[in-house]
């Protein structure tokens, strides 16, 4: 079921859980291509990919002078490589290994003159060890449940696009994490974090100030389907126990973060509405106990944000 009528599709994690394991690969080898040739933005935020009006996009990437975007159009079912000089290329969306989807990439990139190496381990996945160009193991790909899966995506990204619209503070764009599979928002009260020297050099980077993070998953391990998320580094006392909107929202001691179902959003007499409880009541209460300058990071309540002409 591909939900085309819903405004709101469904779509369980068990119904897609081998295409979604595929399609998470397939983002690692787009993204470490991305990875390879950004330039360093602070925090990672330049290895992640964003969310276009058909798929997932790296957006445009530098190649000696010239610039190339590859962007999976899950309307089309194909990842299209498109460059300014005006060549064009596609593979196909479908079921094929992970390594013939590697081995087919960097080839079309090589035939473009885009010569270019990645790290072939999976990055994120502790229970996968497979390198990408040898996975024959993870090969399926149900095209409804990806094109579903992306509208979920538009749905998340316009509710974080709107919550980030109200904090006028350091602020992550809304973008797409292919390692954990995950779309995020991350708002910085301007202080540096303590020194957490069991990161790695990646997660000290990434929380080397204090943050207020939400997102939105496809689901996996304790969450069993996909859901929205929010937490605060360093997690402030009380947090975990404070009253959270809407109701159905809960604290996850396993992943020290609240839980909004999307399942339960979805059940709402307003889906939209509850998902910008929960973003909104998360961040208060993370930021109000955490001692954040509210007054100065977040923007008048009754001040428009949008203009219409």
């Amino acid at each position: 079921m591909d939900g085309s009528s819903e405004p709101w599709p469904t779509l369980p994690l068990a119904s897609w859980k081998d295409t979604c394991d595929t399609l998470h690969l397939w983002t690692q080898i787009v993204g470490k291509v991305k990875l390879r040739l950004a330039p360093f933005v602070n925090h990672w935020w330049h290895v992640a990919l964003q969310v276009a009006p058909r798929g997932l996009t790296t957006g445009d990437l530098p190649w000696r002078g010239a610039r190339f975007a590859l962007t999976f159009d899950f309307v089309a079912q194909e990842l299209r490589l498109e460059t300014s000089e005006g060549d064009t290329a596609c593979l196909q969306l479908r079921p094929r290994t992970v390594a013939d989807f590697y081995r087919e990439l960097l080839q079309t990139l090589g035939r473009l003159g885009i010569d270019v190496t990645i790290w072939p381990m999976p990055v994120e996945m502790p229970n996968n060890h497979i390198p990408l160009d040898r996975d024959d193991t993870h090969g399926a790909y149900d095209a409804t449940a990806a094109r579903t899966f992306w509208r979920m995506l538009l749905i998340a990204d316009n509710a974080l696009k709107e919550f980030r619209s109200a904090f006028i503070g350091k602020c992550s764009p809304v973008h797409f994490f292919w390692g954990s599979f995950d779309l995020a928002v991350t708002r910085f009260s301007g202080r540096r974090a303590p020194v957490r020297p069991e990161f790695d050099a990646v997660m000290r980077e990434a929380y080397s100030h204090e943050v207020s993070s939400a997102g939105f998953w496809p689901g996996g391990g304790v969450v069993p389907d996909a859901a929205f998320y929010s937490y605060t580094v360093p997690e402030p006392p009380g947090f975990r126990s404070a009253a959270v909107q809407p109701s159905r929202a809960f604290y996850s001691a396993d992943l020290s973060e609240f839980i909004l179902m999307y399942e339960d959003a979805r059940a709402a007499a307003s889906p939209e509405r509850a998902v910008r409880e929960f973003l909104d009541s998360t961040y208060e209460a993370g930021a109000s106990l955490g001692g954040w300058d509210r007054a100065a990071l977040e923007r008048p309540s009754r001040l428009p944000v949008h203009v219409r002409r």
